[in-house]
């Protein structure tokens, strides 16, 4: 063994050094095959040059975090219940302008009342005047005492004729004192119509203020993109909601003219183009949906009902494939959005508050009905 050399990097080196090699080609083997996107088939170039500090990722949405698309619903859902209370406000108020009505003209008649009263009442005194002055006998009744045939017959007409009118005078009297009591008690149910007509006003006022306040809080914080974005996002579910409609066909068979009081209907709202929702409103500056719609009729020469419920129940009900310029389509199950039919499928509206007097597929939102209001 004395005659074998020891040469540096020899057998036994080289032996090592092979250990070391194959060790470093399974840890880089290993690092290969447990990196990132091997799993899924993505291929990672590797760069040629050093890349610049890629910017940080978007961070997640944080749980509970809403996304956009439900704010835009939410915010919806919020304006949609604002309308059913908005309806219910403005009926309460129609109500209570007619119960005051009402009530002015009970007024009257019960002035009226009293001054056929003490009318009747100096008739009445005068007769017993006459009659203690005649001895507590009327003209008649001397006259048939009398002598003489023709002034007993006379005298006898005479007799009946007082008779009756006194007959007349206290039955006209009661019948009086009758319809002041009536007047009296339809006054009193009048008064607690228009008492609850107020309370019912004052709450449905009180939903519709909770509930814009809630929608205009979660609009206003959002960013100016964001609400952009929102009105982007809701042109999009009406196009969406638009489209679809007009697949069905729905407008294949519509194509009423419209009369001449439509025209004018039409007109009176697509000018109100641009002016601002405001619950409660009837012009001339700003509307609530309902209110355009009942303003350009009145602006037509006719006069339908201030909200979208009672233009539902009151107004008659044509079928869509009849449907013509002027024509109001009733939305949504409890009926609490209006629009006017202008033709081309489109229809003209006061959206919702924070949007103004706009045109729109007729389709965009359910319809529920269409009613005509010169039918």
């Amino acid at each position: 063994m004395r005659g074998l050399t020891r040469v540096p990097g020899g057998t036994m080196g080289a032996a090592r050094r092979r250990r070391g090699a194959s060790s470093l080609v399974l840890l880089c083997t290993m690092a290969i095959l447990t990196a990132p996107g091997l799993a899924t088939g993505i291929a990672y170039a590797a760069p040629a040059a050093p890349a610049a500090p890629a910017a940080p990722a978007a961070p997640l949405p944080e749980p509970g975090v809403k996304s956009l698309e439900q704010v835009r619903k939410e915010i919806e859902d919020l304006y949609r219940q604002a309308g059913t209370a908005t309806d219910a406000y403005n009926l309460a108020e129609a109500e209570t302008k007619a119960q005051s009505d009402k009530i002015v003209e009970i007024a009257r008649l019960v002035v009226a009342g009293k001054e056929k009263i003490a009318d009747l009442k100096n008739r009445a005194g005068a007769a017993a005047r006459a009659q203690y002055r005649s001895g507590g006998m009327p003209p008649g009744a001397q006259l048939a005492l009398s002598d003489d045939p023709n002034h007993y017959l006379d005298g006898a007409g005479r007799l009946r004729q007082g008779e009756k009118a006194a007959s007349n005078l206290l039955s006209e009297l009661g019948r009086t004192q009758a319809d002041l009591e009536g007047y009296a008690q339809e006054a009193s149910e009048r008064w607690a119509i228009l008492e609850a007509n107020r309370v019912k006003s004052e709450e449905s006022k009180k939903q519709v203020e909770e509930k814009i306040k809630a929608a205009e809080e979660l609009e206003s914080k959002l960013e100016a993109e964001e609400k952009a974005r929102l009105i982007q996002l809701e042109q999009e579910a009406q196009y969406k909601a638009q489209t679809a409609w007009l697949s069905t066909g729905a407008m294949k068979d519509v194509n009423g003219a419209a009369t001449e009081a439509g025209k004018r209907a039409v007109q009176f709202a697509t000018a109100q183009i641009g002016k601002p929702y405001k619950w409660g409103a009837v012009g001339p500056s700003s509307f609530d949906c309902s209110g355009l719609t009942s303003q350009a009729w009145l602006a037509a020469g006719r006069g339908i009902p201030r909200t979208s419920q009672e233009q539902l129940r009151l107004l008659p009900k044509v079928a869509l494939k009849d449907m013509r310029p002027g024509d109001l389509i009733i939305y949504f199950d409890d009926a609490t959005h209006v629009g006017m039919y202008v033709g081309d499928g489109a229809m003209v509206h006061a959206p919702r508050p924070g949007r103004n007097v706009t045109l729109a597929g007729a389709g965009s939102m359910p319809i529920k009905a269409v009613v005509r209001p010169d039918a």
